[in-house]
């Protein structure tokens, strides 16, 4: 049985009830990392690994949840809702966000598993998220737009979860658009579909099989060398309210020699934010060679300037960059760990995955596992 099929046989085995079946995608970030919590743009798509969820409303009040591939159970009720710092939180968080919002709630039952590979970097939890909300929102006929919904899943994980991610990777799972990557901006939330006309190219994955260990305090680290650093140019510019508002010129006369660390940390920022509007630019010229030129850039900021990388990451780019067919690669995600973004050329993927496997084993001592992926929509009930 395939997936979908397990969930199934699982839920009526459970609750002897028929349910509705919602796909809740991962997502990749082709370019722009680290700039939405400095209200800057993104350049993310939902991908063909995802969460599915098999739901149906309760008579009652309570919440009957099942972690298929954990092989876990969770019963609570949806007018006592508090953390319990396991896994149901990512589910009792949307419960509790669409409480708090008004919004009526009643029980519910729910099956979830995935093809999203854990700990990759692909967004696991904010698919989840979107899941659940997508739920509440179909079987109690809220009537809550999706943007509403992607606002509401980012709570659940800012305020019950407790991790203090941006909005990125719910809005991609949620809005994701077949063929299409989702120009967003951090700051308004406005956003465009660039087309990515993928003929002949794979997105593909390698994971360095380096859990991210310091992601959390470096995060938190840049994100203050960030803020340090608009608020020196304001005593210049008053006018800034982030690094978005801020224009190369401005930090080589007034921070580069002043704070050389604080600048090399803006100056990745302000350069990655114009990387992304020249990747749209090729994209919508269909200049894919272009973009991937783009995205090497990226990866170099974000290992130099932005220093979020790590060796492996460094050598998984090295690579694929003397491969033949390999148009663009970087690491993405928060850093120290996790994935690389590669653009290949579908004839020589046999090829890359030979070599780039074979050569990372021998300059690391480690395994990479690759996964090839497409541009699917967003969250979305499955008929």
């Amino acid at each position: 049985m395939d997936l979908l099929d397990q969930l199934t046989h699982s839920f009526r085995q459970a609750f002897n009830a028929e349910p509705t079946l919602i796909c809740s995608p991962g997502r990749v970030n082709l370019i722009g990392e680290h700039t939405d919590y400095n209200e800057g743009f993104v350049l993310p798509a939902a991908i063909d690994k995802a969460i599915y969820l098999a739901v149906s409303q309760r008579t009652d009040n309570e919440l009957h949840f099942i972690a298929y591939d954990l092989d876990k159970t969770y019963q609570g009720s949806s007018t006592n809702l508090t953390p319990t710092h396991t896994w149901a939180d990512y589910l009792l968080g949307v419960v509790a966000q669409f409480r708090l919002a008004g919004h009526t709630i009643g029980g519910l039952n729910c099956v979830f598993g995935g093809t999203i590979p854990m700990g990759s970097g692909l967004s696991s939890s904010a698919a989840l998220e979107n899941g659940v909300g997508f739920a509440l929102n179909e079987l109690f006929q809220l009537g809550i737009d999706r943007v509403d919904m992607v606002k509401l899943s980012q709570r659940a994980e800012n305020e019950f979860v407790g991790a203090k991610v941006g909005i990125m990777d719910m809005f991609a799972s949620m809005m994701g658009k077949a063929d299409h990557v989702i120009k967003l901006d951090c700051r308004s939330l406005d956003y465009t579909y660039a087309p990515l006309r993928m003929e002949g190219i794979s997105i593909v994955l390698c994971d360095s099989q380096v859990k991210h260990s310091l992601v959390t305090s470096e995060y938190n680290t840049r994100r203050a060398q960030c803020e340090a650093g608009v608020r020196f140019l304001q005593t210049f510019y008053p006018e800034i309210k982030s690094l978005r508002d801020v224009r190369m010129p401005m930090l080589d006369q007034h921070l580069r020699d002043a704070e050389p660390l604080i600048y090399r940390r803006c100056a990745y920022v302000v350069q990655e934010n114009q990387r992304l509007l020249d990747g749209v630019d090729a994209l919508e010229a269909n200049d894919i060679a272009s973009f991937g030129q783009l995205m090497y850039g990226s990866h170099e900021g974000l290992s130099h300037w932005y220093e979020v990388s790590c060796p492996e990451l460094d050598i998984l780019v090295e690579i694929a960059r003397q491969q033949r067919g390999v148009l663009g690669a970087r690491m993405m995600g928060g850093g120290f760990g996790g994935c690389t973004i590669n653009l290949v050329q579908e004839d020589v993927l046999d090829e890359f995955r030979k070599l780039i496997t074979k050569q990372y084993k021998a300059r690391t001592g480690k395994d990479t596992y690759l996964h090839v992926c497409k541009i699917q929509d967003g969250t979305n009930v499955i008929s």
